[in-house]
């Protein structure tokens, strides 16, 4: 399988291998990426975020790495898109062996490498501009100096997508804001109006409150705890930072 939007790079890759639903390949594309040891602001603003842009009708891209990848891969999920780096046969990280695991049933892995292949530096790299390519805009959430997500940064500004960072703190995630400093990006300040940016430009007029929660209809009755982690993942400890479960015992409930 080949995909349009990377016939267009310079270096195409000969093919794509694929897991989970290629249909998702169709909706409008925002690609997320970040710092493997973000914040913990950081990773409120990238769930908080991903879940709003997935109810409003928009898939999510990200590299399926530790930190704000998987987080905005958990996030968005089934609207979400991750590209890794090994053959799909392999599970890597194998930190995020669940949501990868549900990343493969329920949305779609992408890979230009073949089964069996173990990345290298340089295939994290390759990567980076396929998740660029496929969206028409690139957050990065959080990056440090020299990170791969700058890499990803270089890549929008050749492929001419729109580039916006995270409103960070002095001193933390200087990457973003050196990209600030230098006109390279530009600031979501408020996550309620970057959606409404993003609600006008993609024409996307439906009700952003997603018809149901899968994980909180789930619980709305109370749900087995093993069950819960079995089919959602540890996506629902984010569910119970942001109040939207509650964990008693064995026993999950929706609030």
């Amino acid at each position: 399988m080949i995909i349009d939007e990377f016939l267009k790079l310079e270096k195409a890759p000969k093919n794509i291998n694929y897991k989970g639903n290629l249909e998702l390949l169709k909706m409008p594309k925002i690609s997320i990426v970040g710092s493997r040891k973000m914040s913990v602001y950081t990773k409120n603003c990238v769930l908080l975020l991903a879940k709003k842009l997935s109810n409003m009708g928009m898939c999510i891209v990200s590299g399926g790495a530790i930190g704000v990848d998987i987080c905005a891969a958990q996030a968005a999920m089934p609207n979400t898109i991750a590209i890794f780096a090994n053959g799909l046969d392999k599970i890597y990280p194998k930190s995020n062996e669940t949501t990868i695991k549900n990343i493969y049933e329920k949305a779609l892995a992408l890979s230009e490498n073949e089964n069996n292949h173990s990345p290298t530096k340089y295939d994290f790299l390759a990567r980076n501009r396929l998740v660029v390519a496929l969206s028409d805009i690139l957050i990065i959430a959080q990056a440090d100096y020299k990170s791969g997500s700058l890499n990803s940064a270089v890549w929008a500004s050749k492929l001419n997508k729109e580039l916006f960072v995270l409103a960070q703190r002095v001193g933390e995630s200087n990457g973003t804001n050196e990209l600030i400093k230098n006109n390279k990006a530009k600031i979501i300040y408020d996550i309620d109006d970057f959606c409404e940016y993003i609600k006008e430009k993609y024409n996307l007029y439906f009700n952003e409150e997603k018809n149901q929660d899968e994980l909180l209809e789930f619980c709305k009755n109370g749900a087995n705890i093993d069950e819960v982690l079995s089919k959602f993942g540890d996506v629902l400890y984010d569910y119970e930072l942001e109040n939207k479960v509650v964990i008693d015992g064995v026993l999950v409930r929706s609030l």
